[in-house]
């Protein structure tokens, strides 16, 4: 059995793989050549995150392949039912990276409501030559306790999110096409838990009631946030999206934040990922990272170790 992780894997992921007697191939093969290499290696399983695409070409044109793994939540870059109906297993891993993902979510709004991605950018030009006026310039930042978060998407992420935010002592509300209600439980260091129970409104309502929104749905086929969406927000609102580029009009994005409709924005993800719109990169009420919600060490642990054991599973089964 041969597994090619051709987007990476963690070192426990490939000891649980070789522990169960998997060979593990972590070469980088081009989008172009992974066919050939696939065929050639006689390859049974690759894994992927978000940069390899598994297409119907791909699924015809490998016979070895066995497994379709996704070392993340959203599989768009791969064609599930496809690969299912000519009977190859696909797998990912929903759980595993969802706290890294809320906890970038806080990290773009705590940076953005002190202006610390725009002072940032300034101090090294002109701390030492303006200091002071740069201090006149970001004194005027906000508190999270008390606001209101709007949670578009109330899966295992938007879980995680309610979760600090209701540590930080914010209002939560949240909307959900598939969830109703969801009881969220903040377990403490001590052992102690708290359980409340949040309910899901339209987004309609959402958007007018909320401080800050943040995004946690899968790839769109439009926008969920556009120019009339963002016209029935509160003034000085701001938007996180650390989901998937395209669930936000990044043109109706830009014109709110410049006439201040919009304080700031926080974009892990892009609509032209990876070479994401020069207007976007260089708006200085944009607090920007480049794809990176499930990149940290924790995560990308339990993304190998939880990838390993399905795979051992599915083999086990056969």
């Amino acid at each position: 059995m041969k597994v090619l992780a051709n987007d990476g894997i963690s070192q426990s992921g490939i000891d649980a793989l070789e522990k169960a007697g998997i060979e593990v191939i972590t070469t980088k093969v081009a989008q172009e050549q992974l066919i050939n290499y696939i065929n050639e290696h006689e390859i049974d399983v690759v894994l992927v995150r978000s940069a390899t695409k598994v297409r119907k070409d791909v699924i015809d044109a490998c016979p070895s392949l066995k497994i379709i793994g996704r070392g993340g939540v959203g599989m768009d870059n791969i064609d599930v039912e496809y690969a299912r109906e000519k009977g190859l297993e696909v797998i990912n891993t929903p759980a595993a990276s969802s706290a890294s993902v809320a906890e970038l979510v806080f990290a773009h709004l705590f940076g953005g409501v002190r202006y610390l991605h725009d002072a940032n950018r300034n101090m090294p030009l002109d701390g030492d030559s303006r200091f002071k006026d740069l201090k006149k310039n970001y004194a005027g930042g906000n508190e999270l306790r008390g606001k209101t978060i709007g949670i578009i998407g109330l899966g295992r992420i938007g879980q995680e999110v309610a979760k600090i935010a209701l540590g930080c002592g914010m209002r939560v509300i949240a909307s959900d096409s598939y969830v109703g209600e969801a009881n969220i439980t903040l377990e403490f260091y001590d052992g102690q838990k708290v359980t409340l129970k949040i309910k899901t409104e339209p987004i309609s309502e959402l958007i007018k009631h909320s401080d800050f929104i943040t995004l946690h749905v899968p790839a769109q086929e439009d926008y969920i946030i556009g120019k009339k969406e963002i016209e029935q927000m509160k003034n000085g609102a701001a938007i996180i999206n650390a989901a998937r580029g395209g669930v936000i009009d990044e043109v109706a994005l830009i014109e709110a934040l410049d006439s201040g409709k919009l304080s700031f924005a926080g974009l892990d993800t892009f609509e032209e990922e990876p070479t994401p719109a020069v207007k976007v990169l260089m708006n200085h009420k944009i607090s920007l990272s480049p794809h990176i919600g499930a990149a940290t060490q924790e995560a990308q642990d339990r993304i190998g170790t939880e990838l390993a054991e399905q795979i051992v599973s599915i083999l086990n089964r056969a």
